[in-house]
């Protein structure tokens, strides 16, 4: 029997999403092998060759100017740029095609996102108000997507798809405001000759966008301005990447439904053109044929679909990996153990642990039950609450964060050790919690 029409647009907007969620899923496991190892090595005889990888330094020089980092800031601050643009291009897919794109589906993930960072914000500032680790407060707000993906998929088809939907649109909601976050709270001072280029960069990105350009050496020039314009202000450099990103095209040149056409009449052409000529590979006139074909497969794609399938496994298992490798290696001792009983840590791992459930959960319950929105389809309230202590897996973003509020000071490597516990801890709730939940939408919280 031939599929319908709704069930082939069906497949189209769930496909993109199924090879990201495996993507992420093996990803996430590749980061937490990364992590462990810096772990270890930092707890090894070897620590010390540990800590002095972290302050190789590093240079590029341009004529007169030398720009000079360590490799963790080289890391932190360039690498992780890329992996912002790859935020970038998720959030502003899912804002055009995806979960987000649609007002009352939106609501739910927007609503619970809002509640996963405001109410773990507050948990740590109540442990910490006026205390010299206030400034630690947006820690426990984000989730890492790759993590808590990772471990809602390893519990397999007892797990609503709709749910890990939700999730991936929730934690992008998360990204965004940790990301306004950032770059409100996480700045020291502004240089507003950096701010100058930032804007001449930003002009130029809309001019390319307005013009459809879709070469991706275009952004990549412009967005390498624009980190340059960003690192100069003094705002922290990695927000390039996300602004970058949000000028990337959507748009197609062909609208893919006549691709099949298009396909098939050069086709006919090399067809015909062999028929007439001896096939041969290097024939100026096949070699024409076939490179239209291929423009009009680009045309067919848009820019920021491309970009991101292109970026995606480079973030995914390289650059992240990266950053856990160098931003996870906590020595762990008598000294650093007898702190988790303070305001720093006890903050984010409550933060993180209670903080985004509870969050998460009342702000959904407040949703479903004013009509603002409506649960994941075929999900139940039980796996909801066990989905919201996986968003608890802060990771990547609370450990980025941790470096800005705490780079230099003691309270760096409480934070980092509260952050794993807490990561840890959160997950395995969230996993119990999913184990013994049943497939069956229930009508209102267990």
């Amino acid at each position: 029997m031939g599929r319908t029409k709704a069930e082939h647009a069906g497949d189209r907007v769930l496909r993109p999403f199924q090879l990201f969620e495996q993507q992420q899923a093996s990803g996430g496991l590749v980061l937490l092998g990364f992590a462990m190892l810096a772990l270890a090595w930092a707890n090894s005889p070897w620590a010390g060759a540990y800590e002095q990888m972290l302050g190789v330094p590093l240079g590029i020089s341009l004529g007169d100017q030398v720009l000079r980092l360590d490799l963790r800031h080289w890391i932190n601050d360039g690498l992780m740029a890329i992996f912002f643009f790859g935020v970038g291009l998720e959030i502003k897919r899912e804002f055009l095609v995806g979960e987000l794109a649609e007002r009352r589906k939106a609501m739910l993930p927007i609503v619970a996102a809002v509640g996963g960072m405001v109410v773990p914000a507050l948990i740590y500032a109540g442990f910490n108000f006026d205390g010299a680790g206030a400034r630690g407060w947006g820690i426990p707000m984000a989730t890492d997507i790759a993590f808590a993906l990772g471990a809602l998929t390893v519990l397999g088809s007892r797990i609503p798809e709709a749910l890990k939907v939700f999730l991936v649109a929730l934690a992008i909601v998360d990204d965004l405001g940790a990301l306004l976050v950032i770059a409100i709270f996480y700045t020291a001072s502004i240089e507003w000759r950096g701010v100058a280029v930032i804007a001449a960069v930003l002009l130029a990105l809309w001019l390319a966008n307005r013009m459809g350009a879709r070469r991706g050496s275009i952004y990549l020039l412009l967005g390498l301005g624009l980190w340059a314009g960003f690192y100069m202000s003094g705002l922290h450099a990695t927000l390039a990447g996300v602004l970058t990103a949000l000028f990337v095209p959507a748009r197609v040149n062909i609208v893919p439904d006549a691709l099949p056409q298009v396909i098939h009449r050069g086709a006919d052409d090399i067809e015909a053109q062999a028929l007439d000529n001896e096939p041969d590979a290097m024939d100026p006139d096949r070699v024409a044929i076939i490179g239209a074909i291929a423009g009009n497969l680009d045309a067919a794609t848009a820019p920021l679909q491309r970009f991101e399938h292109s970026v995606q496994p480079w973030v995914t298992y390289g650059i992240l990996p990266a950053f856990g490798l160098f931003n996870a290696g906590v020595a762990i001792d008598a000294t650093v153990l007898g702190t988790l009983s303070t305001a720093v840590p006890l903050g984010i791992m409550v933060g993180l642990v209670l903080g985004k459930s509870v969050g998460i959960g009342l702000a959904s319950w407040l949703a479903v039950k004013t009509g603002l929105a409506e649960l994941p389809q075929g999900a139940t309230w039980r796996q909801l609450i066990g989905t919201a202590f996986l968003a608890g897996i802060g990771f990547t973003m609370a450990l980025f964060i941790s470096g800005l509020a705490f780079h230099g000071t003691h309270f760096e490597r409480e934070a980092q050790l509260a952050i794993l516990i807490g990561s840890l801890l959160a997950a395995a709730v969230g996993i119990a919690i999913l184990r013994t939940s049943k497939a069956t939408q229930a009508p209102g919280p267990e």
